[in-house]
């Protein structure tokens, strides 16, 4: 798909959706995961063998981890994990030396797809939307904890723009094994007034 400048420009001012990832949308993401500006910090395979591993699971509803899909106009721009640390206690194991993790505390991971799209705030956008979709869907859920390499400083500084603030510096396993360990925490609490809806999300069913 060739993406113009005009066509960047009219997708970017759509509202974001949101659909459960699926099988279907298995080669698109593993276009995804060959972007360079994605396997630099994912560093996932992209064979179909190993996206069928590793999202299947998820897309067939058989582990606790969500990922789903960013539309602009119906139109996949990337992708947000998201999950309860409570479901995965290795990974509180392994933050806790560093962060004490509130109970039914919100992972969020995520990545754009097109490197067109890079650049122009789409990450922030999908960050405040997924969390305004999080705090909608997780009732009992006040906190979004993110860690993030402490070298993707494009990462951190979208998660600041969206409204997280640093909590923590300390050595975590990197997702990519050449990286180092430093990783920097950040953290989000659900606002104060419980209405709290933002114009910039609609849902679909999965």
């Amino acid at each position: 798909m060739r993406w113009t400048t005009d066509r960047v420009r009219r997708i970017l001012a759509d509202v974001i959706s949101w659909r459960r990832l699926d099988e279907h949308d298995f080669p698109l993401l593993a276009q995804w995961l060959g972007q360079p500006h994605v396997a630099r910090w994912w560093a996932h395979e992209t064979s179909d063998e190993a996206v069928r591993r590793d999202f299947g699971p998820s897309a067939r509803g058989a582990e606790p981890n969500q990922d789903w899909l960013a539309q602009l106009n119906g139109t996949p721009v990337g992708l947000m994990q998201r999950c309860r640390w409570d479901d995965y206690p290795q990974y509180i194991e392994e933050v806790a030396p560093i962060l004490t993790i509130p109970n039914s505390a919100i992972s969020l991971d995520y990545l754009v797809g097109e490197p067109t799209l890079i650049g122009h705030g789409l990450g922030t956008r999908m960050m405040r939307s997924m969390l305004d979709k999080t705090w909608h869907d997780y009732p009992d859920s006040n906190t979004a904890i993110v860690p993030v390499h402490a070298d993707n400083v494009a990462s951190w500084r979208m998660l600041e723009k969206a409204g997280f603030h640093r909590v923590a510096i300390g050595d975590l396993t990197p997702d990519n094994l050449t990286d180092d360990k430093r990783h920097v925490i950040y953290r989000t609490d659900r606002p104060a007034h419980s209405s709290y809806r933002t114009p910039d999300s609609t849902i679909q069913p999965r």
